[in-house]
């Protein structure tokens, strides 16, 4: 009935275990799995194939851009996906979320906005002048002229 999510295949090349602090920021192509603490930006290289796997023990202070983001711990920090963010029961989100597709489990918590992609490219451009020409002018009676 149901289509399984293609993150759900995706490879993880680099792990980062629980006992581990990174303090800076972390640039990584593939799949990467967090289980410790990253203070600093996480940027995913571009890519169907990259994705980012934060544990329910793992933490992001800083803000997280990668195209697929499956996050079960904190992020202290603005996130942007590309392509799909997946919250677990137990996430944490401390900042806005951008995404094009999101799931959220019950019990995930976000502070912050939930701004759709293209939503933000539209706003981002501006209003479209051309549907503006084709749009009737109303008086304050709602009367088009």
């Amino acid at each position: 009935m149901f289509k399984r999510k293609p993150t759900s295949k995706a490879k993880i090349d680099t792990l980062i275990g629980a006992r581990t602090r990174i303090n800076g920021d972390v640039e990584f192509s593939g799949g990467l799995h967090l289980d410790g603490h990253i203070n600093g930006n996480v940027t995913g290289e571009a890519g169907p194939d990259s994705l980012l796997s934060v544990s329910e023990q793992g933490c992001i202070e800083g803000s997280v851009v990668a195209p697929n983001i499956v996050l079960n711990g904190v992020v202290k920090g603005d996130i942007e996906a590309a392509d799909r963010v997946e919250l677990g029961a137990k996430a944490r989100v401390l900042g806005n979320v951008v995404y094009a597709v999101i799931e959220t489990a019950v019990g995930a918590r976000i502070n912050g906005k939930l701004i759709h992609r293209g939503s933000a490219l539209e706003s981002a451009a501006g209003p479209d002048p051309q549907s503006d020409a084709a749009a009737p002018d109303f008086d304050r009676a709602g009367r088009g002229e």
